[in-house]
């Protein structure tokens, strides 16, 4: 075999080109760059987690185009030469994906150019033909289109070249390849159908096998498993063989045996487990499973110790031209490792996890499936967590199966794959497969993918490529490579924090891990901050290098305080970086987030200084005040700090570090008292920054005495008590440290008092709440109230509001159960005499709130009621009243209060609708309160009609007629009644109050007086007047339109219309009057002539609807009694202005004159209104030039209707001709049977000269002798024979097509949708030279013969539309036919009807 002259060419050839890899001829032809020692096999299949790794030419995202062979832009795939489809010519570029911010570049992508070259050579120079398929084990085997099998070793060195070119003759091309575990054998499958086993160590030829499966079948798949002696094959037909090898006495023998038959559905993928070396004796190897893909369901099978279907898995809905897949890996899961079968058929990756249970059994449990938006055409796992398809476009994805995400996308465009669809349509053998296996083929690539130890190599047409997953160093330097810095840092930090995907090379325990990711972390630290140095630019706007710097240095801080390695960035870091300006400030201004949010507690005192100088160099105060507050001040020079927060009112900071830099609590508030007590004291008014101190000064001093530290934390447990002592001891001084001698005694209460009494009394209430059983804190309590009483009482300094709150706050004090404070009770009496009898009337409102403020606390404060009441009554403290009434259920005198005080007077109403509806009150107090809002009633009424309205509605129903009568304006009333009488959603008015007729004839009165432009409206919503009365009203008040509507309502039309037409003459007259003055005053009489002219269209409007109403319900002479006069009106006001000269008012009479004469035709014929036209004596004599217009106007009318009646006629015609035109093409059309013989008796359709017999003939084609059809039964449904509905026994019977599928409803063409019935006559010698005569009948169903008495009666019907409408979906859908004779006397109907035949797709 060795000493072949093919074998000798090509080993010779091949090992030109090893001598020549480094010659620049080969550089030039392949255009790849040179490597000083070529990449070994063993290298790349044993791969090292080094970083180094001697075949990896190039980084994946430095990949291009140069790196391949300079044809592989030329086609993308063997898809053209293989199947000549174009879909696979042109694979659209997709943009890089953003995932590599993320993860980095996950896949090595390397060119494996030793085997490349020589498949290239081997094609060019011994003809060796293009590679088809590749496997990788120990060695990588590639086959070629010419029957070849190349053997390359670690080094990428041919070690064999097996096969000859007339293997290839005779076999065809390689289809399928497979390498056993101990890399002994290989097996060679052909697109002939031919299996050869070869011996890997000497190239001998051991097996050729031609009888494994059916002749004529392509070889699609042959595997070995983990058992040397057994192996499957796949081929074209779908069928799955296993192959047993034997040697007995020297002879090797191969027996087959069939797994899986392609009559019951094509597999075209199959998969046996094989386990990697350290899972050899796994208990599920004993079982030999086999994972095989059909193109409906997934079966996975165990060949030992016997036969056995373990599962099978039907796909969910794909596309007929995804390619099915299949991939086993053993994963650990739950501290157990089990093989996990991954499969896919489109776009959804479905996973079994295989167990064996401790009964012997296969478990098969279903995991979470993976959902992507391509079409996969290889699946393979690269380890137990990650998984790297290829899409239909030669995308090639890394998904990582935990998480589901896709990790990496490479483009494969420029590998070539190369593409199984010649063997898949077993075009070596004559295309005999089916066309479901075919469609599949076109995508198919199983042969050009071969995975093996974390490795994927794939077979372009002219090169071969290796992928494996980069260690976790090299994906870290590859973003470092190009100057990612972030994200490199980004990934650096996954790996530390174990979140990383795919990662490979870091072993150990996960502190071990993070110490080394550590250490490569700061590496990256000073490389990051020696590339923003360097590339920063060195002159240009301040802006841009400071934002250069903003993109690396906050990274850096992060990162470092992550890693809690401050001490590198305080010194080898920030001294780096402080020998840039820019880059300096960027760096202390980043530490500003990171110190507020407490990561960073701590500065170095260089570092604090330099942020101190740069903040308060820069104005940034507000910023150095959050760092401060939040810093330990160990770390702080004290004296400076005060001093600049001081010079820039930096309180909160100040107050913090007098705190806790010195325990120094009293020290912040004198310095605060000092800059807001003189303004106080002098009665100034605060600036804005005055009472930001105050306010600042009140937290304070509220946060001391509650145990919080200002302006965050809280104050050491030690120190709480003896905080709060001093703070009242400062509080309660008499005099300050530096006061003069006009300062009065208890400076700072004074103070806080003037600066903000209430909010001081708040701080104090809520300091009392915490005094339980401390005696001391009790005695300053004590002294504070004192105090407080000393310095307000008496005191004009303070408002009587500030004098209230303190009254109320001791109110509270003492109502409380354990109460210590102790007031004298005169004091009370005294702020009662203050609020209720002031020298002036300012500040009424304030002094009645604080008054009623103290009134509710209760408690211990009891007043005089009857003194109080009597102080009340004369200070106009109306809700100190209301509150005292009250309590003594004097209820009716509230009424007074709410009348008398005009801030709450509009509340009078809800009160007493809630006293009247709760049921908390006494009948009596009820009926107290209605008796004085009846005294009221006029005063209530006055002050809001709608209100009192709805009183009275729900509450006064009964009392109607005597509010009535004691509301003594009639304007009043009238607004009264209109609310009253107004209808309410929700509460419906009293029956009683509607049913009184008298008060809506009332407000109809009152209304006819004082809103008449609301009475027409009121006559029509209301129902509870009474016409005669209602109509004497209007009268009187000359209301013409109520007058007309109340007189249509009662059904006197001409009554109605009189009224009208007397107002449309007055307004006419009113414009002839105007129209006919002089001229003078133009435009004011301009303006009056269009309004009089408006309401002469309103009075118009009216009448014409009235008559347009009525004339529906009149005879033709009483219509003409309402239209005529009208007509005649508006003829008789036109020819008066006419000649007053005034054109506009006569253009807009004659328009609506037109508009009058419009509506009339639709009541009265033409011709009568044409008569009376030239009847008037007015038009009867002279010429006809003054009616021209208005008889031209009628005539346009009546021409453009008459045009829209004939075109709509025209339309209806022409769609009704449409659809008879195409229905009768429809069932003309004429039927061919597609055979020449009954499809039941196998005879020729006319069996004997001298028989007539009749033929029915189905739309699907069929053909069938009535005789038969009638023997097989198959009519159906009507009694007569003539009447006989038929079904064509082949596509409807069971017996007929294959399976009895054809019996479904859903098949397409079960039966016919009509049947022609043939029949045929004997004749004489001479009418047989003449030929047969042929009688063909039509047949209808019932529902087309209604469709067609329909269309005969068309223009008998009311709606010719409705009709095409209804035809329209008369349509049949049953396929069945009519057999019916011929009707006599029906010679003369020419159009024969047979329903359309179904048309084959």
């Amino acid at each position: 075999m060795s000493d072949s002259p093919d074998a000798r060419s090509l080993l010779s050839a091949s090992s030109q080109l090893n001598l020549m890899e480094a010659d620049p001829i080969d550089d030039k032809e392949f255009d790849i760059p040179q490597v000083d020692t070529p990449p070994t096999l063993e290298s790349i299949l044993n791969e090292l987690e080094d970083e180094e790794e001697p075949f990896v030419l190039e980084d994946t995202c430095m990949l291009n185009s140069d790196n391949m062979d300079a044809h592989s832009c030329d086609t993308s795939s063997l898809a053209s030469s293989d199947s000549g489809d174009p879909a696979h010519l042109k694979r659209k570029r997709r943009t890089a994906d953003l995932n590599t911010t993320i993860h980095g570049s996950v896949l090595r992508h390397s060119l494996l150019k030793g085997i490349s070259a020589q498949i290239v050579s081997a094609a060019d120079k011994v003809d060796a033909g293009l590679p088809t398929a590749i496997t990788v084990s120990g060695v990588i085997a590639v086959g070629t289109s010419h029957g070849l099998a190349l053997v390359f070793d670690t080094n990428q060195a041919l070690r064999l070249c097996l096969g000859t070119k007339a293997t290839g003759t005779e076999f065809g091309a390689v289809s399928a390849l497979s390498i056993n575990h101990d890399c002994s054998r290989l097996l060679c499958g052909f697109a002939k159908g031919q299996i050869m086993m070869w011996d890997l160590a000497n190239g001998k030829l051991l097996r050729t096998i031609t009888d494994a499966h059916p002749p004529g079948t392509a070889i699609l798949h042959v595997k070995f498993t983990d058992d040397p002696t057994l192996a499957v094959c796949n081929d074209s037909g779908g069928s799955v063989f296993e192959l047993a090898f034997r040697r007995v006495m020297g002879m090797r023998s191969c027996d087959s045996r069939c797994l899986f038959s392609g009559s019951k559905g094509e597999v075209c993928c199959i998969e046996p487990l094989r386990a990697p070396p350290d899972f050899r004796d796994h208990p599920i190897t004993h079982y030999c499973l086999l994972a095989m893909a059909s193109l409906t369901k997934i079966l996975v099978i165990g060949l030992k110790p016997s036969l056995k279907v373990w599962m099978t898995f039907p796909y969910s809905k794909s596309d007929p031209s995804s390619v099915p897949q299949l991939a086993w890996q053993f994963v650990p899961v739950q501290k157990t490792v089990n093989p996990i079968l991954a499969f896919c058929k489109g776009d959804t990756v479905h996973f079994l996890l295989v167990k064996k249970e401790e009964t012997g059994t296969i478990h098969v449990i279903k995991q979470r499936q993976l959902h992507l938006s391509c079409d996969i055409i290889s699946l393979c796992w690269i380890n137990s967590r990650t998984l790297v398809l290829v899409d239909s476009h030669e995308k090639l994805q890394v998904v990582d199966r935990p998480s589901q995400e896709v990790l990496e996308t490479l483009d494969l465009e420029q590998v070539q794959l190369v593409y199984s669809s010649r063997h898949f349509k077993s075009l070596a053998t004559g295309g005999n497969v089916s066309q479901a296996l075919a469609l599949v083929g076109e995508k198919a690539c199983y042969q050009s993918v071969s995975s093996y130890a974390g490795q994927i190599v794939y077979l372009g047409t002219k090169s071969a490529h290796i992928m494996a997953l980069r260690n976790w160093r090299e994906r870290i330097d590859c973003l470092l490579k190009q100057e990612h810095f972030v994200e490199a840092l980004s990934l650096a930090w996954s790996f530390h924090e174990g979140t990383a995907k795919a990662v490979v090379g870091l072993f150990g325990d996960p502190v071990k891990r993070k110490a080394v990711v550590g250490d490569k972390m700061v590496e990256m630290f000073f490389q990051f901050a020696e590339h923003a140095l360097k590339k920063c630019p060195e002159q240009g706007k301040i802006q841009v290098m400071e934002q250069h710097f903003h993109d690396v240095v906050p990274v850096l801080v992060d990162y470092c305080l992550l890693l809690q390695r401050t001490d590198l960035l305080f010194n080898q870091l920030y001294a780096r970086l402080a020998e840039n300006t820019v880059a300096k400030g960027v760096f202390l201004e980043s530490l500003e987030s990171y110190i507020v949010a407490d990561r960073l507690g701590h500065l170095t005192t260089p570092i604090m200084r330099d942020l101190l100088a740069h903040y308060h160099g820069n104005g940034m105060m507000e910023s150095l005040e959050r760092c401060i507050v939040h810093l330990d001040v160990t770390s702080l020079d004290i004296q400076q700090v005060v001093q600049v927060c001081w010079e820039n009112q930096l309180y909160d900071a100040m107050i913090y570090v007098f705190n806790s830099g010195m325990n120094d609590y009293t020290t912040p508030m004198e310095k605060l008292f000092a800059v807001i007590g003189p303004p106080l004291r002098e009665g100034r008014s605060l600036t804005d920054e005055e009472v930001v101190m105050g306010n600042k000064l009140l937290v304070y001093i509220s946060c001391c005495l509650a145990g919080r530290a200002y302006p965050l934390g809280d104050i050491p447990e030690d120190l709480v008590i003896q905080v709060k002592n001093q703070v009242f001891e400062f509080l309660v001084r008499l005099h300050s440290a530096e006061s003069l001698e006009e300062e009065e005694v208890f400076p700072f209460i004074r103070t806080l008092l003037h600066f903000d009494t209430r909010e001081f009394l708040n701080v104090l209430a809520m300091t009392f709440e915490d005094f339980k059983n401390d005696k001391q804190a009790l005695e300053y309590q004590q002294r504070i109230v004192d105090i407080l009483l000393q310095v307000m009482v008496d005191n004009p300094d303070f408002t009587p509001s500030q004098v209230g709150g303190l009254f109320t706050f001791l109110a509270r004090q003492l109502a409380k159960p354990d109460n210590t404070l102790f007031v004298n009770r005169k004091l009370f009496d005294q702020v009662l005499e203050f609020l209720c009898c002031p020298d002036d009337d300012s500040r009424h409102t304030e002094r009645q709130q604080v008054l009623l403020e103290l009134l509710q606390v209760g408690g211990v404060v009891q007043f005089n009621e009857g003194r109080l009441l009597a102080l009340a009554e004369k200070a106009k403290f109306y809700q100190i009243c209301e509150f005292l009434y009250e309590k003594k259920h004097l209820y009716d005198m509230i009424i007074d209060c709410y009348l008398r005080d005009p801030l709450r007077k509009e509340e009078i109403f809800s009160y007493i609708h809630n006293l009247l509806s709760m049921p908390g009150y006494s009948p009596e107090a009820k009926q107290t309160v209605k008796d004085k809002a009846l005294q009221h009633i006029q005063e209530l009424v006055t002050l809001d009609p709608t209100k009192s309205a709805d009183l009275v509605v729900f509450h006064f129903s009964e009392e109607v007629q005597q509010i009535i009568s004691e509301l003594q304006d009639d304007h009043l009333l009238f607004k009264f009644l209109s609310c009253l009488l107004e209808p309410r959603e929700g509460h419906h008015t009293s029956g009683t109050i509607l049913l009184e007729h008298g008060l809506h004839e009332l407000l109809l009165d009152l209304m006819s007086r004082f809103a008449p432009q609301q009475l027409l409206s009121f006559l029509q919503t209301s129902q509870h007047y009474r016409l005669e009365e209602a109509i004497q009203i209007t009268q009187k008040y000359q209301h013409n339109q109520g007058t007309a509507y109340l007189l249509e309502k009662k059904g006197d039309i001409q009554g109605a219309f009189a009224v009208l037409l007397e107002t449309l003459k007055e307004k006419l007259g009113l414009l002839t009057a105007e129209s006919g003055r002089e001229d003078g005053r133009r435009d004011e009489e301009e303006r009056e002539n269009e309004s009089t002219l408006t309401r002469v269209k309103d009075s118009l409007n009216d009448i014409i609807v009235l008559c347009h109403q009525s004339s529906q319900n009149l005879y033709q002479q009483q219509r003409e009694v309402l239209w005529f006069p009208l007509l005649e009106t508006m003829m008789a006001s036109q020819k008066q202005v006419k000649g007053l000269n005034d054109q506009h008012t006569f253009e807009v009479l004659k328009e609506l004159t037109m508009k009058v004469l419009n509506c009339m035709s639709s009541f009265i014929s033409l011709l009568a209104i044409i008569q009376r036209i030239l009847q008037d004596p007015v038009y009867g004599k002279g010429k006809l030039a003054e009616i021209q217009g208005l008889i031209l106007g009628m005539l346009d009318t009546f021409n453009y209707e008459q045009t829209l009646l004939e075109t709509t006629t025209s339309l209806l015609n022409h769609d009704l001709h449409w659809s008879l035109a195409h229905l009768r093409a429809a069932v003309t059309r004429g039927l061919h049977p597609r055979q020449d013989y009954c499809n039941i008796c196998l005879q020729q359709y006319k069996r004997r000269q001298d028989l007539a017999e009749e033929i029915i003939v189905f739309s699907c084609g069929h053909l069938y002798h009535f005789q038969c059809l009638q023997q097989k039964d198959c009519g159906w449904g009507c009694a007569s024979e003539l009447q006989q509905q038929w079904s064509c026994y082949k596509c409807s019977s069971s017996q007929g097509g294959r399976g009895g599928a054809s019996a479904e409803p859903g098949r397409g063409r079960s039966a016919s949708l009509a049947q022609t019935r043939v029949t045929s006559v004997h004749h004489d010698a001479r009418a047989e030279a003449q030929g047969k005569k042929v009688i063909v009948e039509a047949m209808l169903d019932l529902q087309q013969e209604q469709s067609w008495d329909q269309l005969r009666c068309l223009y008998r019907g009311p709606s010719r539309l409705s009709i095409l409408s209804e035809l329209s979906h008369c349509h049949s859908n049953e396929k069945t036919g009519l057999l019916i004779p011929a009707q006599p006397g029906s010679e003369h109907f020419q159009l024969k009807l047979s329903p359309p035949p179904l048309l084959d797709e």
